[in-house]
């Protein structure tokens, strides 16, 4: 499974893309996405994902 960010919800901060311990998360098109790919919800880690930890935004980084 993976993350997906909220296009609507995103302000294109650029905060979540360097918590990214896989890179998954790039912009495109003026927000941030997350490539479903390679996005391992920091899997492993003992804490949430990274990147929705950092996100100031409630439910802008959601479960795909």
């Amino acid at each position: 499974m993976a993350l997906k960010i909220v296009a609507d919800l995103c302000t294109s901060c650029g905060d979540c893309e360097p918590e990214c311990p896989t890179v998954s998360i790039k912009p495109k098109k003026g927000v941030y996405f997350i490539n479903p790919d390679t996005c391992t919800e920091c899997d492993g880690d003992a804490d949430s994902p990274k990147c929705m930890d950092i996100c100031e935004v409630d439910d802008c980084i959601v479960y795909a």
